[in-house]
């Protein structure tokens, strides 16, 4: 593994739970995000930012017989991601908006949950379109914040839920970028675009989506964020753990529902 070293800030930290929450998400949402994604065999896969190599499983199992190249900046995560995948994937830390590759080397790059955590996604999404060849296509998939909703729907759990998406603001992300994604793809000089709705819908019918995604996923974002939202003091102590609760509550009720919206848009160079 190819090490190249700068100082990353990813909001959500690199503790343990948080590495768990993001391979247990990829499960639950596996065939949602990648139910429309074929690779064909022989093509030349980058996947840019692949973390603890959550999705790198499912871009191999799904698309057998391609050669995937998959990049991150934080060690750690390259590491788990490494000892989990084995050899399926060539993995190497790299800056995403100084990637070592030749222009026009790569047939598609797969990009998901990394554009919201970059301060200048746009170039990076110009970088990466100039790693591919010509008709190649870019594979983006993003959330928006701004979508969630849902029942029972308390004070406190609003502004707990709203605190995420403050500080990501304040830490250079945008938790808003799912709503972007077709402007930013544009303004990297696609030449055609198709962005499409991935909503998530959560309620008891659905206890593997209610414990997944409402609880795992979604509360396990908060609880990730919960140091640094009291020592920013964007929220009362007392409203935040409040708000929190009231998300557990929500995940283990027999009448809570939950909604969610993921983007995914694929363009073309």
């Amino acid at each position: 593994m190819c090490v190249v070293k700068r100082a990353v800030k990813y909001v959500h930290g690199y503790a343990p739970e948080e590495l768990d929450r993001l391979v247990g998400s990829a499960d639950t949402l596996q065939n949602l995000l990648h139910g429309a994604i074929a690779y064909p065999a022989g093509t030349l896969v980058l996947e840019a930012g692949c973390g603890v190599g959550a999705q790198t499983r499912f871009l191999l199992e799904r698309n057998p017989g391609i050669t995937l190249v998959s990049v991150d900046i934080a060690r750690e995560s390259l590491l788990r991601a490494q000892a989990a995948i084995g050899r399926g994937a060539c993995f190497l830390q790299s800056d995403l908006y100084r990637l070592p590759f030749a222009p026009a080397s790569f047939d598609h790059v797969f990009i998901c949950y990394v554009l919201e955590h970059l301060p200048h996604p746009l170039d990076a999404l110009r970088a990466l379109a100039a790693l591919l060849k010509p008709g190649g296509t870019l594979t983006a998939i993003e959330g928006d914040h701004g979508s969630a909703f849902f029942y029972p729907e308390t004070a406190e759990a609003l502004a707990a839920w709203r605190c995420l998406q403050r500080l990501q603001l304040q830490t250079s992300g945008d938790g808003h970028i799912g709503r972007r994604l077709y402007g930013l793809l544009k303004a990297s000089n696609a030449k055609k675009i198709r962005v499409a709705p991935l909503p998530v819908y959560c309620d008891p019918g659905h206890p593997e989506m209610m414990d997944g995604f409402a609880d795992k996923t979604i509360v396990g974002m908060l609880k990730g964020i919960e140091d640094e939202v009291l020592a920013r003091e964007l929220l009362a102590p007392e409203v935040w753990r409040k708000g929190v609760q009231d998300l557990i509550a929500l995940s283990k009720s027999d009448d809570g529902t939950f909604m969610y919206t993921f983007f995914q848009g694929v363009a073309q160079y």
